[in-house]
């Protein structure tokens, strides 16, 4: 296969960034011109990629900031379900056209052969549209497309099995799709509208997933809700994680913590900042006990920490790499950040979940609902919910076990070779269409001279 130009675009946050990065080293790598448009936050990442960076010029940046001080409106949003809808029409669908107008500048210095981009990016349409360009969104987060077998995407319920179970779905999905995204919708087809664009049916989040040519969705299917009516271009790819240098684990707890027979991990990643909301509970309901915690701060208030958490069985520190600590571990308290997720259950580590928001209630109630570990289902779990739990985990061996054998499934897939898989498929199709082109365009050169 011929060297591409290859254009990587992502929302900007770092769930929807660090998975691509991994695949754009490995097309880098193969020889493609890998290029990459996103928010300013990630310019020197991309940079320290060794690929070229494109930056928001029409589009708002609101990487570089906090939410509610880019949208000031949005801390007067009352609610889980109010800062949902409010977070879909201006972080997402406003954005879309503004994507377009810097995409279609790029494309007049870099007329990229394909884009990849996540399943969020509002970009997709216009560039599949309007650009006639090949689009590949990369799942970064559970499936959220529409089905008739599943409650509504947002709200993190789980799937019911029984009759009545799944027609209280059904009146869900309708409820939610109007009073929820409704409003969105309407948006988004005024907008496309206005392009001379053709939208498809479903929510806003339906309507970026049908639009790629492609949808590879990180993960594997053990780690989804089973669905009848899964699209035949959805294919699974296993966990595609950030891209990292090392290969080698370099990272050993000091001696004085080796004596521990269970052993948490704590972390809250690296975009919450709020220790109070996970770390210092765990802190709080093991301190002083016999089991060692292990504390990732991501460099928020590490040393005050540290000072107000003396103990000898707890280990603070501002980061150390998942896959050197996470073998040395017995559980994993998290607020379900999708990538420190996939990671653990590389990892083999059963979980105790707290998160809400920014689509963490999803990821939780998979891990509740396949029993790889005990969702909360809380943003600030208290100490005794942590403790009391965690102990469950200790006790219970079914959560083990079952991370156990999702682990193994995914050690079946390669991710990033069935990316380069899938497009070159993709790849071939263009070039087989460009040469019947050409040659349709020989063929009727031909017959205008002989009539």
């Amino acid at each position: 296969m011929k060297q591409k130009k290859i254009l990587f675009a992502n929302f900007p946050a770092d769930g929807h960034f660090g998975p691509l990065t991994g695949l754009a080293i490995h097309l880098k790598n193969l020889g493609h011109d890998v290029r990459w448009y996103t928010g300013s936050k990630f310019a020197e990442k991309i940079r320290g990629l060794g690929i070229p960076y494109y930056s928001f010029n029409k589009a708002i940046d609101f990487s570089a900031g906090e939410p509610d001080d880019v949208f000031p409106e949005r801390k007067y949003q009352k609610g889980q379900i109010a800062k949902l809808k409010f977070d879909i029409r201006h972080a997402f669908v406003l954005r879309g056209p503004e994507y377009y107008a810097d995409l279609r500048e790029i494309n007049e210095s870099f007329p990229f052969d394909l884009m990849i981009a996540d399943n969020c990016f509002t970009g997709i349409s216009f560039v599949k549209q309007l650009l006639g360009k090949p689009v590949i969104a990369i799942g970064v987060i559970p499936m959220i497309e529409t089905s008739k077998d599943l409650p509504p995407t947002g709200l993190g319920l789980t799937p019911s099995s029984g009759f009545l179970g799944r027609r209280v779905q059904d009146v869900l999905r309708l409820m939610t799709d109007k009073f929820v995204f409704g409003d969105s919708k309407k948006l988004v087809d005024k907008i496309y509208r206005n392009y001379g664009m053709i939208t498809a049916k479903g929510n806003v989040f339906d309507v970026i997933s049908k639009e790629a040519d492609l949808l590879l969705q990180s993960g594997t299917p053990s780690f989804e809700y089973d669905r009848s009516d899964l699209r035949k271009n959805i294919h699974f790819i296993g966990p595609l994680l950030p891209y990292t240098k090392q290969t080698i684990r370099h990272y050993q707890l000091p001696d004085q913590y080796r004596n521990f027979k269970n052993r948490i991990l704590v972390t809250q990643g690296t975009v919450e900042t709020d220790v109070e909301k996970i770390i210092v509970p765990t802190l709080e309901a093991f301190k002083g006990t016999n089991v060692l915690v292990i504390a990732t701060t991501g460099g928020s208030r590490t040393q005050d920490l540290r000072e107000r958490y003396p103990h000898s069985n707890i280990l603070i520190e501002d980061f150390i790499p998942f896959n050197d600590i996470m073998p040395l571990c017995n559980a994993y308290v998290t607020n379900g950040g999708y990538g420190g997720v996939l990671i653990g259950i590389q990892n083999r580590l059963p979980m105790v979940v707290a998160g809400v928001h920014e689509g963490k209630n999803e990821i939780n109630a998979r891990i509740g609902y396949f029993k790889l570990g005990i969702n909360l289902k809380t943003e600030k779990p208290s100490p005794s919910q942590i403790k009391a739990n965690v102990e469950i985990i200790f006790r219970n061996p079914v959560y083990r076990n079952n991370v156990a054998r999702l682990a193994e499934e995914f050690e079946e897939y390669n991710p990033t070779w069935l990316c380069e898989k899938y497009l070159n498929d993709i790849f071939l199709k263009q070039d087989r269409s460009t040469r019947a082109t050409f040659f349709q365009m020989i063929r009727k050169y031909a017959e205008e001279k002989v009539y």
